[in-house]
């Protein structure tokens, strides 16, 4: 399942072609407007419409929404949906850690991330941990699925799924159409967002378009290296779409779109933090021992989307897709003991510095300090390379018909996928020397870890959204085959002539749901909904694919100035599964799994929102709002694990990384050429290990309240002035002690910018 040359492809010489066709030409005459076909485009903008009478769970940012405060941080956007959690790491959302409902956030690891339909992770079945995600300051739409409108999406479905909506071919009416946006902040940060497409007539019943994107981030970074080198990033990251339609005149309508999409990141990022005390007197200090940290990330994806109206009532959708992900993070992995004879991991120095003084000595790096021990270097830096690659093909057929008094609309979807990550890396050994890392011995290229791990997956599920009067059910079901497989390599072997061991593990699941929704009114609606969740296995793991029972109901109403939706539920987990990751924490091997056995998730999530300029009957907009959600997740069995989030387990302990309230408060003013808006968003104490009680010291992440404030003026039609500051107030929080110390959150940013749009 590959694109020949993939490697090869040349995204601006794709754009370049699609715009050509886009240019306007004399005379030309619009088509009818798509919308009016009936067919949804083949990417479409994610809005609200619909939602209303969804049997579950499910929460869409537009692209209105995104625009306000112009994030590209996700840990910020996300605040905006309820029933996420978020471990902040780098205070830039690089490499996010997002959990739903109880899913486990490491590495946006347990949840399905989608752009356009097609799975994002870098190996979405044998290593689904996200080291790419993708940036959202070219995405207008974002869903949040949970309950069982969730198992349409998988492989997993315990918490739910992400899908991130790209910038679709403009309908221009045969113009071109584009847009800048320009910032410029704090810390040296920068962004460059260009963009421009459209479609134009290529006969009496035949459009082509297309679209170019071009993006650009970065910044020098908040936080302060000892050495004095920068802590900051550097990405681009290009889309170009080429399309081609029928209107429907002289047949079907149909349309074929090709995707590709390629990005590059260089980051200075560390998973080395701070000692309790050295946070609290200089919170954005890193240690000399970090000096040669450094992520290298490339990412390319290709995608091919066919959608035809075969009538009004059946509706085909194809997609082939292949995705490629290269990276390299060179950093610190751990530091020698005093006595030479052992590596002590960083978080077990960084949380008793008195006892591993010495290697404590080893990361600060004072000036004039010279290790006494280790001359080959006590200082252990891992390489640590990786490469993925997923492809597959998936299909959907939508099928509208009647039975009786009772309205279906079936939707079936096949897909065939499979991902490969390639793991090659070495440890080079560094001393600290009178302040400077000084390589003392390289590792030999792939003697620290020399694998392949793979997944070949079909998948499939059937729904049908039956309405009968003022009832819908939604009844689902998917279907799961996994065949993985895991190679080892010896470490002396880098050209790999035999495998010394391989593993291979073959897995089916059915996991069936159903939702309800009542509409006892025009403007209210009940719903309820079960479904099975399921996480599958790792490639080579000796752990039970994680599965539970997943419950929710709620109610929503809605009319022109008002939106509401309360949601109860409970996730209750047969068998909780962790999985070892550097970004998990220390003491286990790199891609083991660990049964937690029996756990359970409960809460509560509302999310309000009205215009009080509606309300009131004004001319200008004041639209305000509340996202809540109530937390709770407890163990439910007694155990002692060698993964380190979890450690010694009692029964009805409480679950780590699990803050018990997150409150976002949301308030604006809008006219015709201004608008303000504010963001205060609140999250309570959480525990950073397991356990009861108040959490104190080094099992405290800190609770917070952060204010956000942007706004935007328009100059003249088109170009607008815009503003934010994030985290107005400066308030200086410890994010967390994973992987390895305590972490600050982004400090008070400020960022001025102008944007057009043509």
């Amino acid at each position: 399942m590959s694109f020949a040359n993939f490697g090869l492809c040349r995204p601006w010489m794709l754009a370049g072609a699609a715009l050509a066709c886009a240019l306007p030409a004399a005379g030309l005459e619009p088509g009818p407007d798509p919308a009016a076909t009936g067919v949804e485009r083949i990417t479409i903008t994610a809005d609200r419409e619909g939602l209303f009478d969804v049997s579950g769970s499910v929460q869409r940012l537009d692209e209105t929404e995104l625009e306000r405060h112009g994030y590209s941080d996700p840990n910020r956007v996300l605040r905006l949906t309820p029933g996420v959690y978020l471990q902040e790491e780098d205070g830039a959302g690089l490499r996010p850690n997002i959990g739903i409902r109880g899913s486990g956030s490491d590495r946006s690891s347990r949840i399905t991330v989608m752009e356009d339909g097609v799975l994002m992770a870098p190996a979405p079945y044998s290593a689904p941990a996200a080291y790419y995600f993708p940036r959202l300051a070219r995405m207008t739409g974002i869903e949040l699925s949970k309950g069982p409108a969730s198992i349409v999406y998988g492989p997993f479905t315990t918490g739910g799924a992400l899908h991130l909506f790209g910038a679709p071919i403009p309908e221009t009416d045969g113009r071109l159409s584009g847009g800048l946006d320009v910032r410029a902040g704090d810390f040296g940060g920068s962004r460059v967002h260009a963009r421009a497409g459209g479609w134009r007539s290529a006969g009496p019943d035949l459009e082509v378009g297309g679209l170019l994107q071009a993006l650009d981030e970065r910044s020098d970074g908040f936080k302060e290296l000892d050495t004095g080198r920068g802590t900051g990033f550097d990405i681009q990251d290009s889309v170009a779409r080429l399309g081609v339609r029928t209107l429907g005149e002289r047949g079907p309508v149909q349309s074929l779109e090709l995707k590709v999409q390629s990005s590059t990141e260089v980051s200075d990022e560390t998973y080395l933090g701070l000692t309790l005390e050295d946070f609290e007197s200089q919170p954005f200090r890193r240690y000399r021992a970090s000096d040669q940290d450094r992520m290298a990330v490339d990412h390319q994806t290709m995608q091919l989307t066919y959608e035809a109206e075969l009538s009004p009532d059946l509706v085909l959708t194809a997609i082939a897709y292949e995705t490629r992900t290269s990276r390299q993070w060179y950093k610190l992995q751990d530091v020698r003991n005093r006595t030479d004879t052992s590596w002590v991991t960083l978080s077990s120095v960084l949380a008793s510095p008195t006892l591993f003084s010495e290697a404590y000595a080893s990361l600060v790096g004072a000036p004039g300090y010279v290790a006494s021990f280790s001359p080959a270097g006590e200082l252990r830096v891992r390489n640590n390379l990786r490469s993925y690659r997923s492809a597959g093909v998936q299909g959907a057929l939508d099928v509208s018909f009647a039975t009786g008094p009772a309205d279906h609309k079936l939707q079936i979807s096949l897909r065939r996928h499979e991902d490969l990550e390639d793991r090659f890396q070495n440890d080079d050994r560094y001393q600290m020397s009178n302040s400077q890392m000084v390589l003392r011995s390289a590792g030999a290229p792939g003697s620290q870890d020399n694998r392949l791990s793979s997944a070949d997956a079909w998948s499939a599920f059937v729904r049908d959204e039956v309405r009968w009067g003022d009832f819908i059910v939604s009844p689902g079901i998917r279907w799961e085959s996994i065949e993985s497989r895991q190679a080892l390599y010896s470490l002396t072997d880098p050209s790999r002539s035999g495998a010394v061991s391989t593993v291979s593990n073959r897995l089916t699941k059915v996991i069936p749901g159903v939702g309800v929704t009542f509409a006892p009114s025009q403007s209210v609606r009940l719903f309820a909904g079960v479904h099975k969740g399921f996480s599958p296995p790792a490639p080579g793991s000796r752990a039970d694919a994680e599965t539970s029972w997943n419950y929710e109901v709620g109610a929503r109403y809605q009319d022109d100035d008002v939106h509401a939706e309360a949601v109860v539920f409970a996730n209750e987990f047969d068998n909780l599964v962790g999985t070892c990751t550097s970004s998990s924490g220390e003491g286990c091997t790199i891609g083991d799994q660990f049964s937690g056995g029996q756990a359970s998730v409960r809460g509560l999530e509302i999310v309000a929102e009205a215009d009080v300029g509606g309300l009131l009957r004004q001319s200008f907009s004041a639209p305000v709002g509340v996202i809540y959600t109530l937390t709770e997740g407890t163990f439910g069995s007694s155990f002692v694990s060698s993964y380190s989030p979890w450690g010694r387990v009692t029964s009805g302990d409480l679950m780590p990384q699990m803050p018990r309230h997150q409150v976002t408060l949301t308030a604006g003013l809008e006219t015709d050429i201004a608008s303000l808006h504010l963001l205060v968003n609140y999250v309570s104490d959480a525990r950073s290990t397991v356990g009861r009680g108040d959490p104190v010291g080094t099992d405290l992440i800190d609770g917070r309240v952060l204010l956000d404030l942007s706004g935007r003026w328009e100059v003249f039609p088109g170009a607008f002035v815009t503003g934010s500051v994030t985290n107005l107030t400066d308030e200086i929080y410890n994010a967390g002690f994973r992987p390895a110390g305590a972490r600050p959150g982004s400090p008070r940013q400020v960022s001025v910018g102008l944007s057009y749009s043509f």
